[in-house]
């Protein structure tokens, strides 16, 4: 595995590859940080860390770049990656809620229920900060809640996006 650092306007990301895909974005001293760091090699000539890098440039400067320019992979588990998939789906600058995820995963699955804190979970360990969405997940009274990055950087990544 590798890992580069890039400099955003949060703090410092850490993107974490294969050597092809992008597998991973992290803040530094973010919840759920990868504890394997020491274990990688730092790697700054990937061309998947500068189409990265250029992704994190647009969507900085409030350009809304297209997310199937970076090749992802996901590495989870089914109901993870199930749930992942769907935060790759709420439009820039639009927010979903917990509950609503846990419906749609309702009628995915063809399931009697659906628990949203099960939902909340697996966001919390979404391992692609800001590539995957998962700043744009709200409370169900539409209150700012679980960002492993930190609230306060959930409300500039919204703010940004220009749903305030």
């Amino acid at each position: 595995m590798y890992y580069k650092i890039y400099h955003s306007p949060i703090g410092k990301l850490y993107l974490v590859s294969d050597g092809v895909y992008l597998t991973g974005c992290y803040l530094e001293n973010q919840k759920y940080f990868p504890n394997k760091l020491n274990d990688w090699k730092e790697n700054k000539d990937l061309m998947i860390f500068k189409n990265s890098e250029d992704w994190l440039k647009k969507y900085f400067n409030k350009e809304n770049p297209d997310i199937d320019n970076v090749d992802i992979k996901f590495e989870g588990t089914n109901f993870r990656i199930l749930v992942w998939e769907i935060l790759r789906k709420i439009p820039y600058g639009k927010t979903t809620t917990y509950k609503d995820i846990a419906d749609e995963i309702v009628k995915i699955k063809d399931l009697d229920n659906m628990s949203a804190q099960a939902v909340g979970n697996a966001v919390a360990h979404n391992p692609l900060l800001i590539f995957i969405p998962c700043h744009r997940v709200v409370a169900k009274n539409k209150s700012l809640v679980g960002f492993a990055a930190g609230i306060e950087n959930k409300k500039i990544l919204l703010d940004l996006e220009g749903n305030n």
